[in-house]
């Protein structure tokens, strides 16, 4: 009687995966980042954050996605020119950006495959 205890245990676990958001095959995602270029640091910092926002709205909105998340917002900011009364940074923004299956970019296709060699036939 150990099989249908077994079987029972893997039914369970298998249908709990849903239950506990394991449905990545539900979701799409794209990470989706924009970069400014200016004289200081936090200029450009608040300024690539604001212009993502707005980068994002026009992405999704040419992309037919209107149910959307947006993940934590990350900027990396790296010196640009280094002078002695002032510097410049160019920092990039970047958010992952997920929506269910509707709507959105298509998916990548696969390349094809490449064509198979023509073989010979040895004379004799």
């Amino acid at each position: 009687m150990r099989c249908p205890t077994l079987f029972a245990t893997l039914a369970a676990a298998a249908l709990s995966l849903p239950a506990l958001g394991m449905t990545p095959a539900l979701a799409r995602c794209t990470t989706l980042a924009f970069s400014v270029n200016d004289y200081g640091k936090d200029g450009p910092t608040k300024d690539a954050k604001d212009l993502l926002d707005k980068y994002i709205a026009k992405w999704t909105k040419d992309n037919n996605v209107t149910n959307y998340t947006v993940g934590k917002k990350d900027v990396s900011c790296e010196l640009f020119l280094n002078f002695i009364v002032f510097d410049e940074h160019t920092c990039k923004a970047s958010a992952q950006v997920c929506w269910p299956g509707e709507g959105g970019p298509a998916p990548a296709a696969s390349p094809a495959p490449p064509p198979k060699a023509a073989t010979k036939k040895a004379a004799g």
